[in-house]
Protein backbone atom coordinates (compact mmCIF):
# COMPACT_ATOMS: atom_id res chain seq x y z
CA UNK A 1 0.00 0.00 0.00
CA UNK A 2 1.84 3.10 -1.05
CA UNK A 3 2.37 5.55 1.86
CA UNK A 4 1.52 9.65 1.65
CA UNK A 5 5.38 9.78 3.49
CA UNK A 6 7.76 8.00 0.57
CA UNK A 7 9.17 10.04 -1.87
CA UNK A 8 9.06 9.99 -5.30
CA UNK A 9 12.96 8.42 -5.65
CA UNK A 10 11.67 5.48 -3.57
CA UNK A 11 9.11 4.64 -6.54
CA UNK A 12 11.61 5.48 -9.18
CA UNK A 13 14.44 2.57 -7.07
CA UNK A 14 11.39 0.32 -7.20
CA UNK A 15 10.81 0.74 -10.70
CA UNK A 16 14.02 -0.07 -11.74
CA UNK A 17 14.54 -2.71 -9.87
CA UNK A 18 11.18 -4.23 -11.13
CA UNK A 19 12.77 -3.86 -14.79
CA UNK A 20 15.70 -5.41 -13.36
CA UNK A 21 14.30 -8.71 -12.81
CA UNK A 22 11.79 -8.56 -15.93
CA UNK A 23 15.40 -8.39 -17.68
CA UNK A 24 16.95 -11.11 -16.04
CA UNK A 25 13.75 -13.53 -16.39
CA UNK A 26 13.82 -12.51 -20.44
CA UNK A 27 17.47 -12.85 -20.62
CA UNK A 28 17.41 -16.38 -18.77
CA UNK A 29 14.63 -17.79 -20.82
CA UNK A 30 16.25 -16.75 -24.09
CA UNK A 31 16.70 -19.73 -26.44
CA UNK A 32 19.86 -18.08 -28.22
CA UNK A 33 22.73 -16.09 -27.79
CA UNK A 34 21.21 -13.60 -30.18
CA UNK A 35 17.89 -13.73 -28.53
CA UNK A 36 19.77 -12.48 -25.06
CA UNK A 37 21.64 -9.81 -26.76
CA UNK A 38 18.48 -8.21 -27.92
CA UNK A 39 17.40 -8.45 -24.20
CA UNK A 40 20.65 -6.86 -23.00
CA UNK A 41 20.15 -4.10 -25.26
CA UNK A 42 16.74 -3.44 -24.48
CA UNK A 43 17.63 -3.31 -20.61
CA UNK A 44 20.44 -0.45 -22.08
CA UNK A 45 17.94 1.15 -23.69
CA UNK A 46 15.80 1.37 -20.69
CA UNK A 47 18.07 2.44 -18.30
CA UNK A 48 19.04 5.30 -20.56
CA UNK A 49 15.49 6.68 -21.14
CA UNK A 50 15.59 6.41 -17.22
CA UNK A 51 14.92 10.37 -16.09
CA UNK A 52 17.76 11.06 -13.66
CA UNK A 53 17.20 13.19 -10.56
CA UNK A 54 17.80 16.51 -10.39
CA UNK A 55 20.85 16.82 -8.92
CA UNK A 56 22.20 14.29 -10.99
CA UNK A 57 21.34 16.77 -14.14
CA UNK A 58 23.63 19.21 -12.52
CA UNK A 59 26.63 17.51 -12.34
CA UNK A 60 29.25 19.33 -14.76
CA UNK A 61 31.11 16.66 -16.63
CA UNK A 62 34.53 17.38 -17.01
CA UNK A 63 36.61 17.66 -20.13
CA UNK A 64 39.26 15.49 -21.09
CA UNK A 65 42.23 16.09 -23.04
CA UNK A 66 43.82 12.57 -23.65
CA UNK A 67 40.39 10.94 -25.06
CA UNK A 68 40.56 8.90 -27.91
CA UNK A 69 38.19 7.34 -30.79
CA UNK A 70 38.03 3.87 -30.07
CA UNK A 71 38.94 1.56 -33.25
CA UNK A 72 42.02 3.12 -34.54
CA UNK A 73 40.83 6.07 -36.42
CA UNK A 74 43.19 8.14 -37.44
CA UNK A 75 42.53 12.33 -36.41
CA UNK A 76 44.14 15.69 -36.32
CA UNK A 77 45.77 16.61 -33.55
CA UNK A 78 46.09 20.41 -33.14
CA UNK A 79 48.79 22.00 -31.60
CA UNK A 80 51.78 24.65 -31.60
CA UNK A 81 55.02 23.97 -32.22
CA UNK A 82 57.73 26.94 -31.50
CA UNK A 83 61.63 26.82 -32.40
CA UNK A 84 63.64 29.18 -30.66
CA UNK A 85 65.98 31.22 -32.29
CA UNK A 86 69.45 29.22 -30.87
CA UNK A 87 68.69 26.24 -32.60
CA UNK A 88 67.52 27.86 -36.17
CA UNK A 89 71.26 29.60 -35.65
CA UNK A 90 73.00 26.29 -34.86
CA UNK A 91 71.63 24.98 -38.21
CA UNK A 92 72.91 28.09 -39.66
CA UNK A 93 76.37 28.23 -38.24
CA UNK A 94 76.85 24.68 -38.84
CA UNK A 95 75.73 24.94 -43.02
CA UNK A 96 78.20 27.41 -43.15
CA UNK A 97 80.87 25.78 -41.61
CA UNK A 98 80.90 23.20 -43.86
CA UNK A 99 81.41 25.36 -47.14
CA UNK A 100 85.04 24.78 -48.27
CA UNK A 101 86.47 28.23 -48.12
CA UNK A 102 85.26 29.25 -45.40
CA UNK A 103 88.27 29.74 -42.16
CA UNK A 104 85.40 30.94 -39.26
CA UNK A 105 82.65 32.57 -38.66
CA UNK A 106 82.69 35.90 -36.37
CA UNK A 107 84.23 39.10 -36.09
CA UNK A 108 87.49 39.57 -34.80
CA UNK A 109 85.99 39.82 -30.89
CA UNK A 110 84.06 37.01 -31.61
CA UNK A 111 86.81 34.99 -32.85
CA UNK A 112 88.86 35.52 -30.00
CA UNK A 113 86.31 34.79 -27.56
CA UNK A 114 85.67 31.56 -29.57
CA UNK A 115 89.46 30.22 -29.08
CA UNK A 116 88.86 30.57 -25.60
CA UNK A 117 85.14 28.45 -25.75
CA UNK A 118 86.78 25.35 -27.88
CA UNK A 119 89.91 25.45 -25.44
CA UNK A 120 87.07 24.01 -22.33
CA UNK A 121 85.33 22.27 -25.32
CA UNK A 122 82.48 24.74 -25.08
CA UNK A 123 82.13 25.66 -29.10
CA UNK A 124 79.39 28.16 -30.03
CA UNK A 125 77.88 27.08 -32.91
CA UNK A 126 76.08 30.44 -33.43
CA UNK A 127 79.21 32.73 -33.16
CA UNK A 128 78.98 34.99 -36.13
CA UNK A 129 75.14 33.70 -37.12
CA UNK A 130 72.23 36.03 -36.20
CA UNK A 131 68.53 34.67 -37.31
CA UNK A 132 65.34 35.80 -37.01
CA UNK A 133 62.65 33.83 -36.45
CA UNK A 134 59.34 34.19 -37.29
CA UNK A 135 55.79 31.98 -37.03
CA UNK A 136 56.97 30.98 -40.60
CA UNK A 137 59.48 33.11 -42.23
CA UNK A 138 63.23 32.97 -41.01
CA UNK A 139 66.07 35.79 -41.87
CA UNK A 140 69.91 35.02 -40.87
CA UNK A 141 73.08 37.18 -41.24
CA UNK A 142 76.40 35.21 -41.32
CA UNK A 143 79.90 36.54 -41.05
CA UNK A 144 82.70 35.00 -42.13
CA UNK A 145 86.27 34.95 -42.78
CA UNK A 146 87.48 33.25 -46.02
CA UNK A 147 90.64 31.77 -46.91
CA UNK A 148 93.45 33.56 -49.06
CA UNK A 149 93.18 32.87 -52.55
CA UNK A 150 89.40 31.33 -52.66
CA UNK A 151 86.73 33.40 -54.93
CA UNK A 152 84.80 35.42 -52.44
CA UNK A 153 82.04 36.09 -54.23
CA UNK A 154 81.48 31.83 -55.09
CA UNK A 155 82.70 31.25 -51.65
CA UNK A 156 79.55 33.58 -50.02
CA UNK A 157 77.04 31.95 -52.49
CA UNK A 158 77.28 28.76 -51.72
CA UNK A 159 76.99 29.62 -47.83
CA UNK A 160 73.70 31.51 -48.98
CA UNK A 161 72.78 28.42 -50.62
CA UNK A 162 73.93 25.79 -47.71
CA UNK A 163 72.30 28.01 -45.46
CA UNK A 164 69.03 28.36 -46.45
CA UNK A 165 68.91 24.47 -47.69
CA UNK A 166 68.84 23.31 -44.15
CA UNK A 167 66.67 25.98 -42.87
CA UNK A 168 64.02 24.86 -45.00
CA UNK A 169 65.12 21.04 -45.20
CA UNK A 170 65.82 20.52 -40.71
CA UNK A 171 63.88 23.68 -39.40
CA UNK A 172 60.84 23.99 -42.13
CA UNK A 173 60.34 27.43 -42.63
CA UNK A 174 60.61 30.04 -45.44
CA UNK A 175 63.71 31.73 -45.44
CA UNK A 176 63.29 35.48 -46.55
CA UNK A 177 67.01 35.96 -47.11
CA UNK A 178 70.43 35.14 -46.41
CA UNK A 179 72.55 38.01 -45.79
CA UNK A 180 76.60 37.03 -46.20
CA UNK A 181 79.34 39.77 -44.59
CA UNK A 182 82.77 38.56 -45.11
CA UNK A 183 84.90 40.19 -42.56
CA UNK A 184 87.81 39.17 -42.95
CA UNK A 185 90.67 36.88 -45.34
CA UNK A 186 92.88 34.30 -43.73
CA UNK A 187 96.45 34.00 -44.21
CA UNK A 188 97.85 30.45 -43.54
CA UNK A 189 100.85 32.73 -42.40
CA UNK A 190 99.35 34.69 -40.04
CA UNK A 191 98.84 31.35 -37.24
CA UNK A 192 102.76 30.99 -36.97
CA UNK A 193 103.88 34.95 -36.75
CA UNK A 194 103.68 34.91 -33.00
CA UNK A 195 106.17 31.80 -32.90
CA UNK A 196 108.43 33.66 -35.61
CA UNK A 197 108.44 36.77 -33.29
CA UNK A 198 109.67 34.60 -30.61
CA UNK A 199 112.38 32.70 -32.47
CA UNK A 200 114.04 35.97 -33.79
CA UNK A 201 114.75 37.14 -30.22
CA UNK A 202 116.09 33.97 -28.45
Amino acid sequence: MRSHTDPPEFFKLRRDVIRARYVLVMWAEAPTPDTRAMTSERYTDMATDAPTTPAAKNVPQAASRVNRPVGGQQTHTDGKTTIADGVVGKVVGIAAREVSGVYALGGGGARALGAIRDAINATDLTQGVKVEVGETQVAADVTIVVEYGVPIQEVADEVRSRVAAAIDRLVGLEVVEVNVDVNDVHIPGDDNSDDDNEKRVQ
